[in-house]
C-alpha cells in the first residue's frame, strides 16, 4: 500500500487527511483513487501530484514502492492582490 496525503478539496471529498492505496504505478494509483472517490475525476486533470517530495508527471507511468508517499494538491494560483 502506498500512503496518499490529500489536501484542500481532495481532503474534503475523501473526509480524510490520508488514505492507503494499493498500486504499483502512479497511473494505477490515480485510477484507483478515482474508483474510490468518483468526485476526484473532475479534479485530477488539474491536480499537482508529488511523489516523495518531487513533482511527478502524471502522464508518465512512474513505478511506486510500498514506502513511497504521494501527495495530491489542487492547482495553486496566486500572484496579484485583490482590491
Amino acid at each position: 500500500m502506498v500512503v496518499v496525503k490529500l489536501f484542500a478539496n481532495f481532503r474534503e471529498v475523501a473526509g480524510k487527511r490520508e488514505v492507503e492505496v494499493e498500486a504499483k504505478s502512479l497511473k494505477e494509483l490515480l485510477e484507483n483513487l478515482v474508483s474510490m472517490y468518483p468526485e476526484f475525476h473532475g479534479l485530477m486533470g488539474y491536480a499537482v501530484v508529488v511523489v516523495n517530495g518531487k513533482i511527478a508527471d502524471k502522464e508518465k507511468d512512474l513505478m511506486l514502492k510500498k514506502e513511497d508517499t504521494v501527495a495530491i494538491f489542487p492547482p495553486v494560483s496566486g500572484g496579484g492582490h485583490a482590491f
